[in-house]
């Protein structure tokens, strides 16, 4: 070895015996070969310990140098994230060294050779958790990142996962089919990334943002079972649970109604939380319809980890002397309210911030009630009889020491206000227990809605969900009113899976299509090749996706989705690893018969 300076040594014919996160009391003794990279080395007056670390965890080398001198020497020269291997024996640590808080803690490995198999720069950021840098610092040096114990631990169970749902579908009779990347454009719902194609010039191809229409069209081949764990792209603005490209665990069956679907959906659910986690997940899971989830709660994709459910006081505030209250009935909105329990111990300044909370949402203020010995202590509570006052207590169940929230607004509002609020104050009050897993089905979603801005019903979910059977005539009589075959699954307040059952009969599909403002044509244009299939003998059938990656955030406990996914994308849409979205040379622009109206930024 050059004086100050560390030579990298080659593999040879070593083998990795064990990988250093394994090693246990129960190897004592043994001969073991060990290879990753150096977390820290620590220099105890001639002994020198190295932590090496893989992907399975740490092991703590020991290094004598009368054991072994020039293995030693090496040590001496080795930095953080060096890639090293080691060859050694076993043995119990030192009395008074033991760390329990580590599966590899009792034992360390005596080395009487050491390989150096690669140097390493002094890396941005030290290669541990609860290392405190910039998101955006972790996503350029990503492969630094990706060696982070909890990085490494998300995407080994995000592995889990998968290889659970496969080995689940494939016991139910599914065929897992690829379908393609490269198809057509179908602007419905969110934005399409578009890929233009050389061979036909001026024409693009659109990257999928779900197999939907391919996996109707496996059915209709008479597959009667498929599953894919896919890429999709969506061309919208993020958040922290969403990405540019995302993955589903996608799903279709044929001859189903829907309790079929859910029944066997439920199963690999079970089977995921049991093999990746150790969580035994309760079947049947509860179900509720959208009407009773607003209603209740105020949003469709119900957090019931906890109580503090919305309560309609309408009836009552329609007659009482608080004009605000009484208006809003008036013009045909509602009145609802909310029980903090126990919630008198929050300030004026708190009850405020709650107010500019609901106002995000849309709504105009919110009003409150402290319930104290004496009564209501409220701004608002001489405008209402003693009589109303005890009415709305007793629905909702108001004791001395809660805190009762009112929204006065349109039905839409004042649900999705108090529904945010309620989840707010869920997490705010520590009314959620850690590591409890709540899943409901959401049912009977309405088929359409109405867009005021273009003047025609869209669909809820999509153009091909099936309406339920007895509110088929009322899709020319109210459409408005019409009840989907389509179904979420949401777990702990957040939407995993959703689906539906789909529409087979070419007649109701034409329907759908006059419904949402797409004339023949332009159904053709968009559709035609689905709509010529389901006159060869389509079968009923329905199906389901859920968000994979949203999924295994849930079950990693993680704050972002971009922490269980190996190479995300900023809320920019951007790798700051790659630097993609990148400009690309004027030739290859050429080739695509492209000009660019805007020069992209250097």
């Amino acid at each position: 070895m050059t004086e100050g300076k560390v030579l990298n040594d080659i593999l040879g014919d070593w083998k990795r015996t064990h990988y250093c996160g394994q090693l246990t009391a129960d190897d004592i003794g043994k001969d073991v070969c060990l290879m990753g990279w150096v977390q820290r080395r620590r220099d105890h007056g001639g002994l020198i310990f190295i932590d090496l670390r893989d992907r399975e965890g740490f092991a703590q080398l020991a290094l004598d140098p009368d054991r072994d001198p020039e293995a030693h020497m090496k040590a001496d020269k080795v930095r953080n994230e060096f890639v090293v291997a080691v060859q050694g024996k076993v043995s119990p640590r030192p009395e008074g060294t033991v760390n329990p808080k580590m599966k590899t803690g009792e034992v360390e490995v005596e080395v009487h050779e050491l390989r150096v198999l690669n140097t390493a720069k002094t890396p941005p950021f030290m290669v541990e958790d609860y290392v405190d840098v910039a998101e955006n610092t972790r996503l350029k040096y990503r492969y630094l990142d990706l060696r982070r114990p909890s990085i490494q631990q998300n995407i080994v169970l995000r592995h889990k996962i998968t290889r659970s749902a496969r080995e689940y579908f494939d016991g139910e009779g599914f065929v897992e089919i690829e379908t393609p990347f490269l198809t057509k454009s179908t602007p419905e719902g969110a934005r399409d990334y578009l890929v233009p194609s050389r061979v036909n010039p001026g024409t693009f191809y659109a990257l999928p943002q779900s197999p939907q229409i391919f996996k109707q069209i496996l059915m209709v081949a008479g597959y009667d079972r498929y599953m894919q764990i896919v890429k999709c792209f969506r061309d919208e603005d993020l958040r922290a649970d969403r990405q540019p490209e995302f993955t589903q665990i996608d799903c279709e069956m044929s001859f189903v109604d829907r309790d079929d679907v859910l029944r066997i959906m439920e199963g690999m659910i079970a089977k995921v939380f049991k093999e990746t986690i150790g969580v035994d997940v309760a079947l049947p899971m509860p179900r509720i319809t959208y009407a009773e989830a607003l209603s209740r709660f105020g949003v469709d994709n119900p957090d019931l980890r906890f109580d503090m459910e919305l309560v309609d006081i309408s009836d009552t505030a329609r007659e009482c002397g608080f004009k605000v209250f009484a208006d809003a009935v008036a013009w045909g909105g509602v009145v609802k309210g909310m029980n903090l329990k126990g919630g008198s111990s929050l300030s004026r300044k708190e009850l405020d911030d709650l107010t500019d909370f609901v106002k995000i949402y849309g709504a105009k203020g919110l009003a409150w009630a402290k319930l104290t010995p004496d009564g209501w202590q409220s701004p608002i509570a001489k405008f209402f009889k003693p009589e109303e006052l005890e009415r709305i207590n007793h629905l909702l169940q108001a004791e001395t020491g809660d805190v009762l929230v009112f929204v006065a607004d349109s039905f839409r509002v004042a649900n999705d206000a108090l529904g945010r609020l309620r989840v707010h104050l869920g997490h705010k009050l520590g009314l959620i227990e850690k590591d409890s897993y709540a899943f409901t089905w959401v049912t009977d979603f309405p088929l359409l809605e109405w867009d005021g801005e273009m003047r025609r019903h869209v669909a809820v979910h999509h153009p091909f969900t099936a309406p339920m059977d007895e509110d088929v005539p009322l899709l020319d009589a109210d459409p408005g009113k019409v009840r989907a075959k389509a179904y979420d699954l949401v777990l702990n307040g957040s939407e995993i899976g959703g689906g539906s059952i789909r529409i087979h009969d070419k007649a109701v599909q034409s329907r759908m299509f006059d419904l949402l403002g797409i004339d023949e044509d332009e159904a053709r244009i968009k559709f035609g090749f689905l709509l010529d299939a389901l006159e060869f003998g389509a079968p009923p059938h329905g199906g389901i996706a859920f968000g994979l990656d949203r999924l295994a955030m849930i079950l990693t406990g993680s704050d972002s989705i971009r922490d269980v996914i190996a190479f995300p994308k900023t809320q920019k849409a951007t790798c700051l690893m790659s630097e993609a979205p990148g400009p690309v040379d004027e030739k290859q622009l050429k080739e695509l018969s492209i000009r660019l109206a805007t020069r992209p930024k250097q």
